[in-house]
């Protein structure tokens, strides 16, 4: 099942970020604003489009482009989830 089909509806930046602090992902993980965070996912716009990549080490790597934010942000989503050093370490009890 699709980031999309979960919702059933077009996702927008703040739904993505929503989910993305629910599923304990790092604040530092990702930038839904663009920019050049180092060794983050970012999504960002460019002209009319949306880009979705990871800025690491000063290079660019899964970079997509897409003409509509809501399948920008499930790219993206999939991209954080496949990676688990995105997530926040489990607390010590």
């Amino acid at each position: 099942m699709t980031f999309t089909q979960e919702r059933e509806a077009a996702v927008d930046r703040e739904e993505l970020r929503a989910m993305l602090e629910a599923e304990g992902v790092r604040s530092n993980a990702y930038s839904l604003d663009g920019g050049l965070p180092d060794n983050a996912y970012c999504l960002d716009r460019d002209g009319a489009d949306w880009i979705a990549y990871h800025w690491g080490r000063g290079s660019c790597s899964w970079l997509r482009r897409f003409r509509d934010e809501s399948p920008a942000c499930e790219y993206l989503l999939g991209l954080i989830r496949d990676d688990a050093r995105a997530r926040k370490a489990p607390r010590s009890r």
